[in-house]
């Protein structure tokens, strides 16, 4: 047996089936199924149970798997050790947000690149959350609110929000005061999200209501500077419209409180060198952003 063919096999079973483990390794599912083949028969007994729907671990492929891993893993740190200080080698696939991603992750995935011209760098740009290991990333850049789940998370830096509207919007509609305000008001959303508020020491969760609704960071900004409501939008985003004032901040009483940057990945016993350095250049990028809407959180 060979350290592809243990590799192919660990990603096969923890992506619970052929089709994603190939995306994952970046080669045809005939490969995949080939080195299956090969193992299973260097070993004399059947680690993977094909079905239409994928492929489930046997009882020995279930006791193999952990064996496998450990190996993969150690023989990935002997590789990183031997190479020349600090090189990169293979394949980095990351998915990041698409709201600013290309203008505000682009470039550091660029300078990743540049320091690093054996690494090959695909990144996917979109607001919706990619399933890690089923289609095949190695890590995630998200922003926000992490939700509970089985991933690894790193914090790589802060994140502001401001509650904002146009100037048109609070002429015909007002300005909220309160909080309890916010219902009477259209709110621009990316789904069923809730607004959350600082008011001193307590957190307080809003669920706005609305009829215009958008998946991107960037369309919902579109629809605020046209007056069609209010919306929570981060700094990073919006902060010409603020200094231009296109854009005004609202309710600045109850500044939401500060979110993160993440960098998350697949549950692994030791992340890949690719990702941690990856990690490293997004905490040096990314890891202080001022809040530029004039509502400095207290």
């Amino acid at each position: 047996m060979d350290i592809e063919e243990l590799k192919t096999f660990v990603e096969v079973a923890d992506a619970g089936g052929i089709t994603s483990a190939a995306r994952r390794l970046g080669v045809a599912k005939a490969i995949v199924s080939r080195r299956l083949i090969r193992l299973e028969a260097d070993l004399g007994v059947q680690l993977l149970a094909r079905t239409t729907r994928g492929a489930s671990l046997t009882e020995a492929g279930a006791t193999f798997r952990d064996y496998a891993a450990k190996v993969v893993a150690e023989i990935d740190i002997a590789r990183e050790t031997i190479l020349p200080s600090g090189e990169l080698r293979g394949r980095l696939r990351i998915a990041a947000p698409l709201s600013f991603g290309p203008t505000h992750f682009a470039p550091v995935l660029a300078e990743l690149a540049r320091r690093h011209p054996a690494l090959h760098v695909h990144a996917c740009y979109s607001d919706q959350f990619v399933d890690l290991i089923d289609e095949g990333y190695d890590c995630a850049i998200r922003v926000g609110r992490l939700p509970p789940s089985t991933l690894l998370a790193q914090r790589v830096g802060p994140i502001y929000a401001t509650l904002v509207a146009s100037p048109d919007y609070i002429v015909a509609n007002g300005m909220p005061e309160t909080l309890e305000d916010l219902p009477d008001h259209e709110a621009i959303l990316q789904g069923t999200e809730s607004w959350y508020f600082r008011d001193g020491e307590q957190t307080i969760a809003v669920k706005p209501q609305g009829r215009v609704k958008a998946d991107n960071g960037v369309a919902i900004a579109a629809a605020v500077l046209a007056g069609l409501g209010i919306a929570m939008l981060p700094d990073r985003l919006i902060a010409e419209h603020l200094a231009s004032g296109a854009l005004v901040p609202v309710l600045t009483r109850y500044p939401p409180p500060e979110f993160g940057i993440f960098v998350v990945r697949p549950p692994a016993q030791h992340p890949a060198r690719k990702v941690r350095v990856l990690t490293e250049l997004l905490i040096e990028r990314c890891g202080t952003a001022p809040h530029v809407s004039g509502t400095a959180p207290g």
